[in-house]
């Protein structure tokens, strides 16, 4: 069925541009047939007890979203289709390499490391590049790459191992504050520490989106594990203070609020984006322009940050309809994985994978229509992007994992956690 959608899609594009047949878009076509039919062979024998709608769904969202970036610009969708070369051979490697995904809680430490030094590499002199007036790129020889990508799934597995290892004596509650029960402050010193020097460095790279992502997916995990309101309350008093201290202190950050508030105010200055994002979706109506037909590159940055609103125009509120229904697939699908896996920290990194693709959805989707600030992310699996594209099929391979794991000899909580201690 997603093969059929996408072909569909390929053909829609191909009537709008001329009435002989473009070679070039069968070629494409054919990339991508053979790139995601070889993703589904390699899960069948795999991950033979995974779900079988997961990995469907995100093919129809890349699917769709490569077809829009090859409309709105072939040079980007030559290079996307590299990437999706990339995102699948990676895909494959991560199911070979984590059919245990249990052994991921070994190196819990190694990868709250490999999160704040990741994130810390577009700062370094030299290799790092300001791009649209943030600096989350780096540039080694001739690859440039966005490492908070790695960062963020990095920092979960560190969570969810954590979690897993102190979840009971983060129930047991030692001190108060005000109304809040507490548990020992040690064992949330490392917690603490990893998101707030996270949350430091991504606001001094103006990377405002991924500072929201990482604070909300670090809250959905804790709650899972903890299943206690406390921690939502405490975090949410500490995203408030956050929010209000980096207005004060960052123009940048009062730039973005501005812009959300009144976009048409600069209209032809910094509110430009999303005054024609809107005007895009509007004019897109309830069944859009045709693929093909409308005018989305009027929109700066169509075919990554605003590639939803580009959709909108095109294909309307049925499209953007249906390809939020895709993304609710993929999502309920994580949320069915986490509460059907039986050990803890599956649960939690189920949970927690899940949770990023949700929040960088509902960021994006959000910004784009002005329901909150535009922050500048991608949006999974849909946008042009080759490091959010290889680590959303990690994130895919993971959830695979984890899902195929129901069928197999599972291990409990406790001994996780006594291994996670040895």
């Amino acid at each position: 069925m997603a093969l059929l959608v996408v072909t569909w899609a390929f053909a829609l594009l191909q009537l709008s541009r001329a009435p002989e047949l473009d070679s070039g878009l069968v070629k494409y076509l054919l990339i991508n047939t053979a790139l995601f039919g070889g993703a589904h062979v390699a899960t069948r024998f795999l991950a033979p007890r995974a779900t079988p709608i997961l990995l469907p769904a995100a093919c129809l969202i890349q699917g769709l979203g490569y077809v829009m970036i090859l409309r709105l610009s072939p040079d980007k969708a030559a290079a996307q289709s590299v990437w999706s070369g990339v995102a699948v051979a990676v895909f494959v490697v991560a199911l070979l390499l984590l059919r245990d995904y249990r052994r991921i809680a070994r190196y819990q430490y190694t990868w709250a490391l490999l999160g704040v030094v990741t994130l810390l590499l577009p700062l370094v002199p030299g290799i790092g590049r300001e791009v649209n007036g943030s600096t989350l790129w780096v540039g080694i020889g001739g690859l440039t790459f966005q490492p908070g990508e790695i960062a963020k799934i990095a920092l979960l597995f560190f969570l969810a191992a954590y979690l897993t290892d102190k979840r009971e004596l983060l129930t047991i509650t030692t001190w108060r504050i005000g109304p809040l029960k507490m548990p020992d402050l040690k064992h949330l010193v490392p917690i603490v520490f990893a998101w707030g020097l996270s949350f430091l460095v991504l606001v001094a790279e103006s990377d405002l989106g991924s500072s929201l992502l990482l604070f909300a997916v670090f809250l959905a995990v804790f709650w899972v594990a903890t299943g206690r309101a406390a921690y939502q309350l405490l975090g949410g008093s500490l995203f408030a203070l956050g929010a209000v201290t980096a207005y004060s202190l960052f123009g940048h950050v009062q730039t973005r609020i501005g812009i959300w508030l009144d976009p048409f105010k600069d209209y032809e200055g910094s509110g430009y984006q999303l005054a024609q994002s809107l005007f895009g979706l509007g004019s897109g109506g309830v069944t859009g322009t045709g693929l093909g037909n409308g005018y989305p590159n009027f929109i700066p940055l169509a075919y990554s940050d605003f590639i939803f609103s580009a959709f909108g125009e095109e294909l309307g509120l049925l499209g953007t309809t249906a390809l939020l229904v895709a993304f609710l697939t993929v999502i309920a699908a994580g949320v069915r994985i986490s509460l059907a896996t039986q050990d803890a920290f599956g649960k939690l990194l189920a949970a927690g994978l899940t949770s990023i693709i949700a929040f960088q959805v509902f960021i994006i989707v959000g910004g784009v229509t002005r329901l909150i600030p535009l922050t500048g992310i991608t949006i999974p699996f849909f946008s042009y992007g080759g490091s959010s594209l290889v680590v959303n099929f990690v994130i895919l391979a993971v959830l695979t994992a984890i899902s195929d794991q129901r069928g197999r000899p599972t291990v409990d909580a406790e001994e996780l956690a006594l291994e996670l201690k040895s």
